[in-house]
């Protein structure tokens, strides 16, 4: 009789503690990162001539400074007729969406320049329309719409 209580128990107590053992050796569970930067990309936006440029922060600056050739190239075409000297900064909004394809935001004068060069809007719109198709900025392997705050120096 005991022995088959025992046995019993011993039977019981096997099949419960089954679940409680791990046969599987292989624990490396991959964690899936899902807290996602907003204000930061992976790899920005990018001209032809920077497509070779592996370094993230020099890829940057050569987007930079190709923006600012290709609009101050645009904006030098045109002769402005003022009467006192202007030394500001304004900023342009550019927005860049996940196509590659720029689009003028908003523009940041200052009255004075508003006054002075009235026709200053519509030729920044016409050189950002004439900007190129660019690769568009990429988060984690997709392309991605962005906000760029592209600063022009007017010195007259």
């Amino acid at each position: 009789m005991f022995l088959r209580v025992f046995s019993f128990l011993l039977i019981i107590f096997f099949i419960t503690s089954c679940d409680k053992i791990s046969f599987s050796k292989n624990k490396n569970v991959q964690v899936l990162d899902t807290i996602v930067d907003y204000s930061s990309v992976d790899t920005f936006p990018s001209f032809k001539v920077c497509d070779s440029i592996i370094d993230k922060t020099m890829k940057s600056d050569c987007f930079r400074a190709t923006i600012h050739q290709k609009i101050g190239a645009e904006l030098q075409q045109h002769t402005f007729v003022i009467k006192d000297s202007v030394d500001e900064i304004i900023y342009v909004d550019l927005i860049i969406n996940s196509q590659g394809v720029f689009t003028l935001d908003t523009i940041q004068s200052s009255d004075s320049i508003k006054k002075i060069l009235p026709q200053l809007d519509s030729l920044l719109r016409v050189s950002v329309q004439n900007l190129p198709k660019i690769h568009a900025a990429n988060k984690r392997g997709i392309p991605v719409t962005i906000k760029y705050s592209l600063p022009i120096r007017i010195k007259l």
